[in-house]
């Protein structure tokens, strides 16, 4: 991927503390910050230092943590989350609540690391989530007009919305389902395992996908995080092939929906080794 996009993409959230942060970092002097917004391929590297990481995650009062964005926060965690990985033969994979066993593909995840897009990714939807939507909107049902809720950590209310939504919008839509999907699994796996949607709720998204009755006969007793994969990666592909134009971003989507599963292991590590060490304070926990 063109380091020059990708920098550019990291700028478009940077914010201007955080390039100060960036550059005071690296022994540049303060006033030299402004001058990173016409320098993308220079942050990238700046973003990646692993001095950063101690400066970010290693202070007193997690407090201060809010004076840089969210975004920089989990982008420096990601970039600690492939170091970390190079060094390891392993990371532990959640089996059921509480419970983790040692899985031996830590080389993939520093694959899907290698590439500074799909870290963009990463971070992009972690600080999608820092304010979750919700809300209410109409639907025609054989009763009339009927008013309904939805939350975007609610998988299933987000899937009727899909099915509501003009077709132009659905892109969109879908993308966002692959987000909770992926989210849910790689931040909050054991809330994923417990709560996310009981047997007939599992069945009505099966449904909403558009498996065949032997694909969704075999998924609809599968592992809640299992199912989450699967869906995840179906939503995203669905967003992709709806798109009217293909992009370097929509690209990543489409390589992300291939790893799904590495993906939410890389989230998983950062989560349990990062953002719980500092109280994780940009996400409440779902209501269960």
């Amino acid at each position: 991927m063109d380091r020059e996009a990708t920098g550019q993409g990291y700028l478009e959230h940077l914010t201007d503390p955080d390039l100060r942060l960036l550059a005071t970092s690296a022994g540049m002097r303060p006033e030299v910050a402004g001058q990173l917004r016409g320098r993308p391929a220079i942050v990238l590297e700046l973003v990646d230092r692993p001095e950063l990481f101690g400066e970010v995650f290693g202070r007193d009062d997690p407090a201060e943590l809010a004076r840089i964005s969210p975004f920089l926060a989990f982008q420096v965690a990601i970039g600690q989350a492939g170091r970390e990985l190079a060094e390891v033969g392993f990371v532990a994979e959640r089996t059921a609540p509480r419970a983790k066993v040692p899985v031996f593909d830590a080389p993939s995840l520093r694959d899907f690391l290698a590439d500074p897009a799909r870290r963009l990714f990463l971070a992009e939807l972690l600080a999608s989530f820092v304010k979750v939507a919700s809300g209410r909107y109409w639907t025609r049902t054989p009763h009339g007009w009927q008013r309904q809720r939805y939350s975007e950590l609610d998988p299933v209310r987000l899937a009727q919305l899909a099915a509501d939504t003009p077709r132009a919008y659905r892109p969109g839509v879908y993308r966002r389902l692959g987000d909770v999907s992926l989210f849910l699994t790689g931040v909050y796996p054991d809330y994923a395992q417990r709560y996310a949607f009981g047997p007939l709720d599992a069945a009505r998204l099966l449904r909403a996908t558009g498996l065949s009755p032997d694909d969704e006969a075999g998924l609809a007793t599968a592992p809640p995080i299992e199912l989450l994969e699967q869906l995840g990666q179906r939503w995203y592909r669905r967003a992709s092939a709806l798109a009217p134009a293909r992009t370097w971003q929509l690209a990543v989507v489409v390589q992300v929906a291939a790893r799904f599963r590495d993906a939410r292991r890389v989230l998983n590590h950062i989560s349990d080794r990062y953002l719980a060490r500092v109280g994780n304070p940009w996400f409440g926990p779902p209501a269960g």
